[in-house]
């Protein structure tokens, strides 16, 4: 459990210069829900889109395509990509 105190403002100042769906990342990534969620989908194999899916929905979660040349370096659902 966090020890800052969440109503204070100082707790957030990391957050200003976050645009809305880095705010959203921030918040959805510190759910214990979502963490066993991913964990879940990512050990399903690749195959199983009906399983992303659900996820998705359940999270509120898109995937919009990526440029070919970035997706190659991605290793899981909502890892972090970074070309080589």
């Amino acid at each position: 459990m966090p020890s800052s105190d969440w109503r204070s403002p100082a707790a957030y100042a990391d957050t200003n210069g976050l645009s809305a769906a880095g705010f959203a990342w921030e918040y959805l990534r510190r759910d214990e829900d979502y963490r066993g969620d991913f964990h879940r989908v990512s050990a399903c194999p690749p195959d199983e889109p009906e399983t992303l899916s659900a996820f998705s929905e359940r999270w509120g979660l898109r995937f919009p395509g990526r440029p070919q040349s970035r997706s190659r370096f991605c290793r899981g659902v909502l890892a972090t990509c970074t070309a080589a």
